[in-house]
């Protein structure tokens, strides 16, 4: 089963700090945030509330004040789609980062090479990379009403095990960064893919740094719609 990944020290940091709303302006906590992080302190790291599978339902519905609907959804995707290359537009014309969008549900995908992210073998964010996350973080705080997960990947030198640990690791930098640059946590969720997902071949150093990568998912909370009665054969309204 895949957990995501929240320093435990960061919780108390998150309480006494502020959220933002989905103008990006600064605001307190709600009490159903303090009492999913509170609860996550004593528990399963965050699991219960940022798991995949409760993403647009209970504690982060609220905390967003409520998903997107109809045509908003795709307008939502594009501005922020827009906001991002307009940040990121010197990496992106450096070949660091690439972002694409999902037809199917207008999901972003920001995908970050290994070239100004980690050291070979390690998980420390390089001083050049926080500059780029910290414009990401701006930006995702501008448009709340999103999920975001991070996806740590690795070449295929060393072991699965390693590989994974590190992947893990490498996502979890990157996540606890986003939530210092007040990300309402309840929108994060991170793991790592090891060496299973190579976007090249691993044959060669070139293909090896395109596997080294950290990938963004940022999926927009759509609202969800009433459930409708199913009506009784024979009977009529008055």
């Amino acid at each position: 089963m895949r957990r995501p990944f929240i320093a435990i020290p960061l919780i108390s940091s998150l309480l006494a700090g502020c959220a933002t709303n989905d103008l990006g302006d600064p605001r307190e906590l709600t009490k159903t945030e303090q009492g999913a992080l509170i609860g996550a302190a004593g528990g399963a790291v965050l699991g219960a509330v940022i798991n995949k599978k409760n993403r647009g339902k209970g504690a982060l519905i609220g905390a967003i004040g409520g998903g997107l609907a109809g045509t908003a959804v795709g307008h939502y995707m594009d501005k922020q789609q827009k906001d991002l290359e307009l940040q990121l537009q010197p990496e992106i014309q450096r070949g660091e980062i690439t972002l694409d969008k999902r037809a199917s549900d207008n999901a972003l995908l920001v995908r970050m090479t290994s070239t100004t992210g980690f050291d070979n073998l390690s998980a420390v964010l390089k001083p050049g990379y926080l500059a780029t996350l910290d414009k990401i973080s701006r930006v995702l705080n501008q448009y709340g009403k999103t999920t975001v997960t991070v996806i740590g990947h690795t070449d295929s030198l060393g072991t699965h095990a390693d590989n994974q640990a590190l992947s893990e690791q490498r996502a979890r930098a990157v996540l606890d960064h986003f939530a210092s640059q007040k990300v309402n946590a309840l929108r994060l969720d991170a793991y790592g893919r090891g060496e299973t997902e190579p976007r090249a071949d691993n044959a060669t150093e070139a293909g090896r740094q395109l596997n080294r990568r950290v990938e963004l998912w940022v999926v927009p909370v759509v609202e969800e719609k009433p459930a409708t009665s199913p009506s009784t054969p024979g009977v009529t309204g008055a």
